[in-house]
């Protein structure tokens, strides 16, 4: 099984406390680390690995609720810009990946992969279970 079908999994147990809402083709839900604040992804129901794979009318509807779940990034944390990615190469399942930038980042007009993953992804920028409680709370009303 695929790390993004556990992690389908782990939601349809509810024991994701990362996830904010069960869409109709996917599941929005906040990134692990949120070193760009409020960094969302939306896992497709479907184990796929390329938009194309999806019958048509699936796929309209997830490219509309992966603009749906950034609309609800936008209005919660109103950043600078959003950044869209649907990539694939190291989790072949489509999910994309909603990440808002902002005028204080580091290397705000580079892409985010110039910034090192050893800091992205530092310990100090995976919310506490209360903050995730907020967090999820906050986009599930935006959604």
């Amino acid at each position: 099984m695929c790390k993004l079908c556990e992690r389908i999994e782990s939601i349809k147990n509810g024991t994701n406390p990362y996830f904010i809402k069960e869409m109709e083709t996917g599941y929005a839900v906040l990134g692990d680390h949120q070193y760009f604040k409020g960094y969302s992804l939306l896992l497709c129901k479907i184990h796929a690995t390329e938009l194309h794979e999806l019958e048509k009318s699936f796929r309209l509807k997830f490219l509309e609720e992966m603009s749906q779940l950034a609309e609800a990034v936008w209005k919660v944390y109103q950043p600078q810009k959003l950044n869209y990615e649907l990539l694939g190469n190291t989790i072949r399942h489509l999910h994309w990946h909603i990440t808002p930038r902002y005028e204080d980042d580091p290397m705000p007009t580079q892409p985010l992969w110039l910034i090192d993953r050893n800091i992205r992804y530092h310990p100090i920028y995976k919310p506490s279970e209360e903050e995730l409680k907020v967090l999820t709370q906050q986009m599930l009303q935006a959604l």
